[in-house]
């Protein structure tokens, strides 16, 4: 995922409200995309990461050419979701990445089913996993993948071959690369910590989703409801304590200037000097650093978390999933193209454009150079949510993180005074929720 876009989820109070005008909203939805002079049925498509908006634009445009009774038109508005629904004019059928706030609607059963359409049963079931880590709803498949990103690590392989440093596949072997980075005057990890999400979705997704099983502690961590502390059954205090040592190991091989510099110039700034080796990012930050320097060339390889090479696991997001609102009067317009966005010429061409990977059984595998290194682990399905795309963005823990890494000390009193912060706040939000 690119620089977050995504916001709070609507709470359970906001969701029985847009539920309990259900009726009005089928009905509200019908005066704003009704037929147009034209006759054709008018449908709203909304995608909401703005820097593909352009290319479904182009989408948007062949779909409506070939389909003259249906008129789509993309929303590009930054509007959260909740308000869409409150208003009774959701979008007719959505492209949008997948977490915590479009689950919350289809955990309500405010999304349509989607299990009979021929495309529901192309989708591989690892990816299918990645709406139900969230959310189910009644056995129903109210979200169909589109597009899955994988993260791992950016490393530039003219300096791993001129310091004759091998691709680490154990934790020991990347702890020695960092080292031997480190005596020649190379920064072994590069940060932007200015900019939070840049510390949320990299060291500590990372070394947490390579350290525990990620969706099946936050399944057991909802269960739990309020009564989450450090001395529960399951809790941030017990379960990541592991993989907090170990980003305070790897951060000690960051540059100095971490704390104070932000994504945008950090990516400009990149190669400066002797450069740095690797960078925890995805795919998305190639396009900057290459802009920054386009004659280095970028790979990217898995994080090694554990000394079993087989354990090595990246990050996928649901980048983009397509769902349709139960609140839409234009089904069947809805349907249609969301079925011809399915179409594998269409889908595997976004996704190639993306350096994503599709998610349909019959998908190619991605092969461009940046990234080839970590697509068979999203093809084998050896892949992780990220833990942050399961807490709330109403939990700013990313402050927390930093002052814990900036503290440095790889010791109890840090690395808990940070989760049993996280602990409180998790137990605080789901007493609200539950209220």
């Amino acid at each position: 995922m690119a620089p977050p876009t995504g916001r709070p989820g609507p709470s359970r109070r906001n969701v029985l409200s847009w539920a309990a005008l259900g009726a009005a909203g089928v009905a509200g939805s019908g005066l704003l995309s009704g037929c147009s002079s034209s006759g054709a049925t008018q449908i709203t498509f909304l995608e909401n990461k703005p820097e593909v908006i352009p290319y479904f634009n182009k989408l948007v445009s062949q779909f409506n050419k070939s389909h003259p009774k249906i008129h789509a038109t993309q929303n590009s508005s930054t509007t959260p979701l909740t308000p869409q629904f409150v208003r009774g004019d959701p979008p007719d059928l959505a492209c949008y990445n997948f977490q915590l706030e479009a689950a919350n609607f289809l955990a309500r059963g405010a999304l349509s089913n989607l299990a009979d359409l021929p495309q529901a049963k192309k989708i591989k079931p690892a990816m299918q996993d990645l709406v139900s880590q969230f959310a189910t709803w009644k056995g129903e498949t109210c979200a169909l993948p589109y597009s899955v990103a994988a993260a791992g690590v950016i490393y530039r392989p003219d300096l791993f071959s001129k310091y004759d440093v091998a691709i680490p596949t154990t934790w020991t072997e990347l702890l020695a690369a960092c080292a031997k980075f480190k005596a020649a005057g190379v920064t072994p990890i590069y940060y932007t910590d200015m900019d939070l999400w840049t510390l949320q979705q990299g060291i500590f997704d990372y070394c947490v989703g390579g350290s525990i099983n990620v969706a099946e502690f936050f399944k057991n961590l909802t269960a739990a409801g309020g009564n989450v502390n450090k001395n529960s059954p399951v809790s941030f205090t017990k379960n990541f304590a592991d993989a907090c040592s170990k980003m305070l190991q790897l951060y000690k091989f960051r540059n100095s200037n971490a704390p104070s510099l932000g994504y945008n110039i950090g990516n400009s700034q990149f190669f400066n000097g002797k450069g740095a080796a690797m960078y925890f990012q995805g795919p998305w930050a190639l396009l900057p650093l290459s802009q920054a320097n386009p004659k280095v060339a970028l790979k990217t390889f898995a994080l090694p978390l554990t000394d079993n090479p087989n354990d090595r696991k990246v990050r996928a997001n649901l980048d983009l999933a397509l769902w349709i609102p139960n609140a839409s009067s234009h089904q069947e317009e809805a349907r249609t193209m969301l079925q011809w966005l399915m179409q594998p010429e269409i889908i595997n061409a976004y996704n190639k454009s993306a350096l994503a990977t599709a998610p349909t059984l019959d998908a190619p595998i991605q092969n461009d150079p940046r990234v080839v290194g970590i697509s068979q682990y999203v093809a084998d399905g050896k892949i992780y949510q990220g833990a942050t795309t399961f807490i709330s963005s109403s939990i700013a823990f990313g402050n927390w993180i930093q002052a814990m890494l900036l503290d440095g000390r790889d010791t109890s009193s840090n690395i808990n005074s940070f989760l049993n912060k996280l602990d409180t706040a998790w137990a605080n939000r789901a007493q609200r929720s539950a209220g």
